[in-house]
């Protein structure tokens, strides 16, 4: 059935702002990129400024004056929208205008000693930040948060781990006169990548996320994949055994090829090249301050590629390096490996970061894992390639690994994505995104 006048003016007026969105177009433009006939479209775009959605906004060519060098523009201050990135340790927060363009943007670290007033100072943060640049009003708020989003409801679910104060900072938001669009981190992460990032010539494929801590997401077909109850890629509790991840991988748990169980009496662990902290999970881990021991180790990924796993096993490594604010001390540690060539630390690293991208392949065949966080940008195509390495020694299954181009900015930024679509689906009129 075909389409009544009025279903196809609202789809034809989405098109057009759909397009205006990613910059201004004359109405020549627009016919060609629509299809649509010159008296359509200028019906159209005379629709769209009495509505207050479009407005002229220069001209394409200052030789020819006249309504067809005119460039037509979304009304951007027309909605204004945020985004927050809330942390264990620190809250971010971006406002921009309807089409994404960021107005302002300001942090606030959150101390052990500061959960009391975490609440409060969050959500000042929110308004000031958005008040400083005329926008009394936020349409809508995306939120990126670690933990278990349920993807009916959009409540964050309790998840061991994350401070009190996450949820009273959430039940407070709710209070707020916006619409809040709530995701978990690392699938807004994905987002990110995928529509700016190094996944954007992809259908298909997972983020697995080093950051302060550890997760995935999943992008298949095109479509963020949550899960029935919203802990798709909840990777931090894959439960990890007693395996070898320094040097090789795959070989009995505890035992090296040719040598002594690792870490038994008389035979030092050790790693790739004779490097300190190889053997198994547990063994390479044990007598580091503040490293896994084995039984931490089989509880969970996280105890393998968290900050502070990390942070330990450089430690063991003898590398030091001083994180920049906010950000987590394994960035900061891999980076520093990077840069001096610290072939064993990158080598083990890969090790323990390849058993998740594993486990993600042997399950999903996503094609692709991007390494994302803060610690994957820093490791850079250095880890990426390593990490690749030891993955196709693990599983048949094919699959390339890049490291994330947004690093922990991707949070921030995939939570403003959804913000925008949120507002523009209501501001541009409610019919369907192609």
């Amino acid at each position: 059935m075909p389409a009544s006048p009025s279903a196809a003016r609202a789809i034809n007026d989405r098109e057009a702002l759909l397009l205006l969105r990613d910059g201004p177009l004359t109405a020549a433009e627009l016919t060609r990129r629509t299809g649509l006939s010159r008296p359509t479209i200028a019906e159209l775009v005379k629709r769209l400024g009495d509505a207050g959605l479009v407005t002229v906004v220069g001209e394409a060519d200052v030789r020819r004056r006249g309504p067809n060098a005119a460039l037509y523009g979304i009304v951007r201050d027309r909605a204004h929208v945020a985004a927050l990135d809330i942390r264990t340790h620190s809250v971010a927060v971006v406002v921009a205008d309807l089409v994404g363009d960021v107005l302002a943007e300001a942090a606030l670290p959150i101390g052990p000693d500061d959960a009391a007033t975490a609440v409060g100072r969050t959500v000042a943060l929110l308004t000031d930040t958005a008040r400083g640049v005329g926008a009394t009003t936020l349409h809508s708020v995306g939120i990126g948060v670690p933990g278990v989003v349920d993807p009916v409801s959009g409540e964050l679910r309790s998840t061991p781990g994350l401070p009190p104060w996450h949820s009273g900072v959430m039940a407070a938001l709710r209070d707020l006169p916006s619409r809040l669009v709530v995701e978990n981190e690392t699938s807004v992460a994905a987002l990110a990548e995928h529509r700016a990032g190094n996944a954007r010539d992809l259908d298909s494929f997972a983020l697995l996320w080093l950051g302060h801590g550890t997760g995935a997401a999943l992008v298949l077909g095109g479509v963020l994949h949550r899960g029935a109850s919203g802990g798709a890629g909840e990777l931090g509790f894959l439960p990890v055994p007693d395996v070898p991840v320094g040097g090789w991988v795959g070989c009995s748990a505890g035992v090296r090829p040719g040598g002594p169980a690792a870490g038994s009496a008389g035979s030092p662990a050790t790693g790739s090249a004779g490097s300190p902290a190889g053997g198994s999970v547990g063994s390479r881990a044990a007598g580091v301050a503040g490293g896994p021991g084995r039984g931490q180790a089989s509880r969970g990924f996280h105890s393998l590629a968290s900050s502070p796993a990390i942070a330990a096993l450089a430690a063991a490594h003898g590398l030091t390096a001083t994180p920049a604010p906010h950000e987590p001390p394994a960035a900061a540690l891999v980076r520093e490996a990077v840069s001096a060539g610290a072939e064993g630390f990158l080598s083990d690293l890969a090790d323990r970061v390849a058993i998740g991208a594993a486990a993600i392949a042997a399950v999903l065949d996503p094609g692709c894992v991007v390494l994302g966080g803060e610690v994957g940008r820093a490791g850079g195509t250095a880890l990426a390639e390593r990490v690749a390495e030891r993955l196709a020694a693990l599983s048949p299954v094919p699959t390339t690994v890049r490291p994330s181009t947004l690093g922990g900015s991707a949070v921030l930024r995939g939570a403003l994505l959804t913000a925008c679509e949120t507002t523009q689906d209501d501001v541009f009129g409610g019919v369907p995104r192609p």
